[in-house]
């Protein structure tokens, strides 16, 4: 088997796999709870919030809040600004390439009253300074760019968009990071809203983390418990937090040589796929290197897709997220491709322990099924 989606979840680290384990079986207590083991718990808890901000280069400025996944905190972001913050103004931005997560929920709120628009990008799927800056008013309430694009793979000035929403004192900026954390190094510090999943770091599914600037207080999401600090009701998954945390802090210590290997891997692909005459690369040079998609100009991606699938070989065609209900990549085509490319893309998504060997297999698999399926 070689598994190629990796940006749409990771294989758990198998030492993750064992904490978890070990920690649900030591400390299942609820933290909430008010005797001694609850209290031990709850000390667990509050290490790997601190460890998770500390990760992150955040802890004299965030809180940590742990939930299921960067969907829900997006979520979380949305519904709390609008429903805490709604006198300041009427007025949401969201980049046009954004994660069905941030683009939904947006554009849900127009039946509130919210006036939601997108942010253009340009020909490599990035949110400008200039256009961020020609959409802000006084009456924008929220600012939501991710930090690196799950398709493309683009990476946005996040510092610099944020520099330009602060100058609108109302206004907060979020940025979903699940694609960079760990894999990008990038400065959050200006950032109001993070939120990122644990099961994209080898992490376990249903682990994430919603990280705000300590000054901001939101409406509960969740009704009936006080949990993580007022913000999610609900007993807390212990060994999904720990467990998150240990996760992060392994990807950042190790950022700069997984992302020097994954590098080479996609350089190396990049090379291979350009001489192929039919495909067009639609990720940037200077693209997060764990991402690589690409178009063909002759074939159907859902049928080269299915036949690289027959031989083991698991890429995806577009977002995991949108793959059941888009017919083309929304990103693609906000980014200015025709419809041939963002009808017929394929994403390649690496981790460190690919080899040079593995990506001249998948491009061999990828020759041969060309050759042998008739054109659409």
């Amino acid at each position: 088997m070689l598994y190629l989606d990796n940006a749409a979840t990771t294989k758990p680290f198998p030492w993750a796999l064992e904490l978890y384990a070990k920690i649900a079986s030591t400390y299942f207590a609820n933290p909430s709870s008010i005797h001694y083991f609850g209290a031990s718990a709850k000390r667990e808890l509050e290490q790997a919030r601190e460890e998770v901000l500390s990760s992150l280069k955040l802890s004299s400025t965030h809180r940590c809040v742990f939930l299921s996944g960067a969907t829900e905190g997006n979520n979380m972001v949305f519904s709390g600004v609008t429903s805490t913050y709604a006198s300041r103004g009427k007025t949401i931005l969201f980049g046009a390439t954004e994660h069905p997560s941030v683009k939904e929920t947006a554009l849900s709120l127009t039946k509130l009253g919210f006036n939601v628009k997108p942010i253009p990008v340009n020909e490599e799927g990035k949110v400008t300074v200039e256009t961020l800056s020609s959409m802000m008013d006084k009456d924008v309430i929220l600012v939501s760019i991710m930090a690196v694009n799950n398709e493309v793979g683009t990476i946005n000035d996040i510092p610099a968009l944020a520099k330009v929403v602060k100058g609108y004192p109302k206004a907060f900026f979020h940025s979903d990071i699940t694609q960079s954390v760990g894999k990008v190094d990038m400065d959050y510090s200006l950032c109001d809203f993070l939120t990122f999943s644990g099961h994209k770091l080898g992490a376990l599914k249903g682990s994430g983390a919603l990280i705000l600037k300590s000054s901001i207080k939101l409406e509960s999401f969740h009704k009936g418990g006080t949990q993580e600090n007022g913000y999610r009701a609900g007993t807390v998954d212990l060994a999904g937090a720990m467990t998150l945390s240990k996760c992060l802090a392994y990807e950042e210590k190790h950022s700069e040589e997984n992302r020097y290997k994954v590098s080479l891997l996609n350089q190396h692909l990049r090379e291979s796929l350009e001489k192929i005459e039919e495909i067009e690369i639609n990720s940037p040079l200077d693209c997060s290197p764990y991402l690589l998609n690409f178009s063909f100009r002759l074939h159907k991606a859902s049928v080269i897709v299915e036949a690289l699938s027959e031989k083991e070989i698991y890429v995806s065609s577009i977002s995991a997220c949108s793959s059941k209900r888009e017919p083309s990549s929304y990103v693609l085509e906000a980014m200015g491709k025709d419809h041939i490319a963002y009808e017929n893309s394929i994403r390649v998504s690496f981790n460190p322990e690919l080899t040079i060997g593995d990506i001249d297999m998948f491009t061999g698999a990828l020759k041969q099924i060309l050759s042998e399926v008739k054109p659409r």
